[in-house]
């Protein structure tokens, strides 16, 4: 969808047309929820959070800056409903007594893919929401410079120098993950 036919479903719903805002969340729900899912690390929290943000932009679509992209607008929303839930949140722990593990034999390549992504989710778990955000929204999601300045409310140069101190920070915990991993065998 392009941002001419974005301006012209927000202007449709602004002159009394709401059911066409289900077109601009079932562009963007997939993605909203992933936001929310890496900053709440729980999957109904994330539902919730994203859908909260929706409500909020409808609320607020009036106050919707034209200039900036509507996606960017709305992830910032999210970005920040997210970080509220997260301020709240109460940690869950689950029983030992009730957690499942399943076997499956893999082959090589494969465990030792899943060796690498379980040490960078374990050496990404240390660092702080802020670090952890960024790296994600710059490497996994791919948003630009400017775009994760916009949805966490940054300059770029300072979302540029959060990446590379975040990244330096990433190579120095996955160093002591895998030492320590190392000192076990």
């Amino acid at each position: 969808m392009t941002i001419p036919a974005e301006h012209t479903i927000i202007d449709r719903i602004l002159a009394g047309e709401p059911s066409v805002y289900a077109e601009l969340v079932n562009k963007h729900k997939s993605y909203a929820f992933t936001i929310a899912n890496k900053i709440l690390q729980n999957r109904a929290e994330a539902e919730e959070a994203a859908q909260d943000a929706f409500i909020k932009a409808y609320h607020h679509l009036s106050s919707f800056n034209r200039e900036a992209k509507f996606s960017t607008w709305l992830y910032r929303i999210v970005f920040n409903t997210a970080i509220s839930y997260k301020r709240k949140s109460r940690h869950t722990f689950q029983s030992i007594e009730n957690t499942v593990l399943e076997y499956s034999p893999d082959g090589e390549g494969t465990l030792e893919r899943t060796d690498k992504r379980k040490y960078l989710a374990l050496a990404m778990a240390r660092l702080n929401e802020a670090d952890r955000t960024a790296l994600t929204l710059f490497y996994l999601d791919e948003f630009s410079l400017e775009e994760i300045a916009e949805i966490t409310g940054m300059q770029a140069n300072t979302v540029k120098v959060r990446i590379h101190r975040a990244r330096l920070r990433l190579a120095d915990e996955l160093k002591l993950i895998l030492k320590q991993e190392a000192l076990t065998l």
